[in-house]
């Protein structure tokens, strides 16, 4: 099925098979980020590789697959999982979401996976030095990450591989240290993404709840303050730097940026593109159960226990999805970005970033 052909049907609501895949093959992780409670998180048994094949087996060709954690490189197996990947989705791209603590991990996987596929890498550096220290939480945390990043800046080319930096912004301190991350960064040629840090995570929450999606249109509490002026800097920062990029990922930087600038200054929902989770989106927790989306970790079921196809067309299902169609719209990136491509809302940024207005309050 074609990607317009996909767009169609998900603007008119029918849940077609998924298109992308974001896999959390563990919820483990090295770090201990303030933002984030995967670390605390009561272990959980992690699919095997034999029960990942059989659920892979299952599923439709991608367009892309996303391994993430928790630290995905905590898996020994991870090339193995991406093997499987690479062999059964046949996905245009994988993507890894990582710390980069392992860099001897990290390296080797990056030389020994299958490289025809390219790779998407994005490592995670929340300020310069002892700031990116204290948001992850771990000593030398920011020696580590820039080891494996300087460790595989020369080599992208050779090993089809695409390196980014992820700068997650918790707080006003953050916020100054986005230009001092970018002098880093640019001598080296790595983009460098920013994303704002969102209060609560039904995904990492080590509660029982499991609902935890904005019940207002507009509203993105965050995670700690963020005073209006150092988000004017901020926003002014990203406006001079966005036209750096590749055009389809500057389309998708606008994009972002104007709809989490509405909402943390005019508390507006716009863009707010139609929800593809349960339908071109597909979630994977590592014990193999299916949740809804990243703000609500209800569970439509288990793929090391039921075929996908029954769990996709079920009953339970139908009404998932119809608490999507009600739901008002979150803004966190991982469901954005899907959820403005797979709906084709993406696209009306197009004539505002042609004009130079993709930055603009509106």
């Amino acid at each position: 099925m074609s990607w317009l052909h996909s767009v169609i049907r998900a603007r008119r609501g029918y849940a077609d098979q998924p298109r992308f895949l974001t896999y959390l093959v563990t919820f483990r992780c090295n770090a201990r980020c303030v933002m984030c409670d995967s670390w605390r998180k009561a272990p959980v048994q992690e699919l095997s590789l034999p029960a990942i094949e059989q659920i892979f087996r299952q599923l439709p060709r991608l367009d892309a697959v996303r391994l993430s954690g928790g630290e995905p490189f905590l898996r020994r197996d991870l090339r193995e999982i991406a093997d499987l990947a690479t062999e059964h989705l046949r996905p245009r791209l994988l993507h890894i979401t990582s710390n980069g603590f392992l860099t001897e991990q990290i390296v080797r996987f990056c030389e020994t996976r299958n490289r025809a596929l390219p790779l998407m890498l994005l490592l995670s550096l929340d300020g310069v030095g002892e700031k990116h220290d204290t948001v992850r939480g771990i000593p030398g945390a920011w020696e580590k990450a820039m080891r494996t990043l300087h460790a595989l800046t020369t080599r992208r080319k050779e090993l089809n591989l695409r390196l980014a930096v992820n700068q997650t912004i918790v707080d006003a301190e953050g916020c100054a240290q986005y230009r001092a991350l970018r002098e880093v960064l640019t001598p080296l040629a790595v983009p460098h993404h920013v994303v704002i840090a969102y209060d609560q995570s039904a995904t990492y929450s080590t509660t029982e709840t499991s609902e935890m999606a904005p019940h207002l249109a507009g509203a993105f509490p965050t995670f700690g303050e963020l005073p209006p002026e150092q988000l004017q800097a901020l926003f002014a920062d990203f406006a001079a730097d966005v036209n750096r990029y590749a055009p389809l990922e500057r389309l998708a930087k606008h994009y972002y940026y104007r709809g989490i600038r509405n909402r943390l200054f005019h508390h507006r929902d716009i863009p707010n593109p139609p929800c593809v989770a349960l339908s071109s989106h597909l979630r994977l927790y590592p014990n193999g159960d299916v949740p809804v989306c990243q703000f609500n970790s209800t569970r439509l079921g288990n793929l090391a226990e039921q075929p996908f196809a029954e769990l996709w067309h079920s009953e339970r299902a139908r009404t998932l999805r119809a608490w999507i169609a009600r739901c008002p719209g979150c803004w966190a990136e991982c469901e954005v970005l899907p959820n403005a491509i797979y709906s084709g809302d993406i696209l009306r940024e197009v004539p505002a970033m042609l004009l130079g207005g993709g930055m603009k309050e509106y």
